[in-house]
C-alpha cells in the first residue's frame, strides 16, 4: 500500500493531484479547509479504487498540524507526502499596503505550517531511508511583488527552506521538490477579470508537478517562461526593476 499525504485537497491542485494518483493498492490522507469540497474529492478517489481518509484542517494551528501529521505517519508511514495548502492575498483597492492580518495569516499558512510540516515528515522518512516531499511554492516567490508583499515573501521563504531542507535530508534516501507554478485556470481565478498569460489548466500543471517529483528534480518552475523571467528580474538594474515592479496591478 502506498500512503500519500496531501494538503490543500479541498483546493483545485490538491484535488487533482489526489485524483490523479487515486488508484487500486493507494491510501490518500486528504487534508483541506473546506468540508464539502473534501468531501467530494474522498469520494472521487474512493470510486478510482484508493483509499481515501479527509481531514478538515486549517493551517494557521501550526502545532496541532505537526501533532497530527506526526500521529498519522505513526500509524502507517507515508512514502509521498504534497504541501500544497495555501493562501493568497493582494493590497487591497485605495490601500498603500496590506492588511497586517492578512500578512501575518500568509507567512503561517504559506511559510511556518508548512516549512514545519515538511520538518517533521523528512524527519521520519530519513530514518525510514526513503520517501518523496513535494512542497508547492509558487513563481511569484522569486519576484517583490508591491501589490502582494505577504504572498510572494512567504513563498520566497519557503522556497529557501525546501531547498535547505533536501540539502539536509538528501543523503539519507529522501527527495524533496520544490514546485513552482505560474499561473493556473482555476474556478477562484476564473472569476477575475484581467488576463492571464501562459496559464496552465490545473490537471496540466498537476500532471507536471507529478513528473517532477517522481524525478526528484530540486526546483521545478512551469511554466518555462517564468524561468526567464525570474533570470529578467534578477539580471535588471535594480531601479529600472523597481520601476516596473511599481507599476504591477493586481
Amino acid at each position: 500500500m502506498t500512503r500519500i499525504l496531501c494538503t490543500g485537497a479541498s483546493g483545485a491542485l490538491g484535488g487533482a493531484l489526489a485524483s490523479l494518483h487515486a488508484a487500486p493498492g493507494v491510501h490518500l490522507s486528504l487534508w483541506g479547509r473546506d468540508r464539502t469540497r473534501l468531501g467530494l474529492i474522498a469520494e472521487k478517489v474512493s470510486h478510482a479504487g484508493a483509499e481515501a481518509q479527509a481531514f478538515c484542517f486549517d493551517l494557521t494551528d501550526g502545532q496541532a498540524a505537526i501533532d497530527a501529521v506526526l500521529s498519522q505517519d505513526k500509524e502507517a508511514p507515508f512514502d509521498l507526502a504534497y504541501l500544497v495548502a495555501g493562501i493568497g492575498d493582494t493590497r487591497a483597492k485605495g490601500d498603500l499596503v496590506e492588511n497586517p492580518e492578512l500578512v501575518l495569516r500568509a507567512a503561517q499558512v504559506n511559510f511556518a505550517t508548512p516549512a514545519a510540516m515538511a520538518a517533521a515528515i523528512a524527519g521520519r522518512m530519513a530514518e525510514r531511508g526513503h520517501g518523496r516531499i513535494v512542497v508547492i511554492g509558487s513563481a511569484a516567490g522569486h519576484h517583490s511583488l508591491p501589490f502582494a508583499a505577504g504572498y510572494s515573501g512567504s513563498k520566497a521563504g519557503l522556497a529557501r527552506f525546501t531547498d535547505a531542507l533536501r540539502i539536509a535530508v538528501e543523503p539519507y534516501g529522501v527527495s524533496v521538490t520544490l514546485a513552482a507554478p505560474g499561473f493556473i485556470d482555476t474556478p477562484s481565478t476564473r472569476n477575475a477579470s484581467s488576463s492571464r498569460p501562459i496559464e496552465l489548466s490545473v490537471e496540466e500543471a498537476a500532471k507536471r508537478i507529478i513528473e517532477a517529483g517522481r524525478q526528484g528534480k530540486r526546483h521545478y518552475v512551469t511554466p518555462w517562461q517564468f524561468s526567464a523571467l525570474r533570470m529578467v528580474d534578477a539580471l535588471l538594474p535594480a531601479s529600472l526593476r523597481d520601476r516596473l515592479l511599481a507599476k504591477l496591478r493586481p
